[in-house]
């Protein structure tokens, strides 16, 4: 089974080794089919502390870390602006 693999923006490196990924997404309201957008924030595993605020990331699932890190940075997409 392939590993999930989500896109986001870092809105918090000030922990070690963890960055905290935020993903939005857009979703469609069943009734009134009005698109609207909601997000959610995983923590994910960064060794090499390369990461910073801004960045665009791709993160992908993994064995759990920590409690709450189930989740790795695989590589940066774009950079802050």
């Amino acid at each position: 089974m392939p590993k999930r693999q989500l896109t986001g923006k870092i809105v918090s490196d000030k922990m070690q080794k963890t960055v905290v990924v935020r993903v939005e997404r857009i979703k469609i309201h069943p009734k009134y089919k009005k698109r609207y957008k909601f997000h959610n924030k995983y923590k994910a595993h960064d060794e090499k502390r390369e990461y910073k605020v801004g960045d665009t990331v791709v993160i992908e699932e993994c064995k759990p870390i920590s409690k709450d890190k189930k989740w790795r940075v695989i590589k940066k997409i774009e950079n802050r602006k």
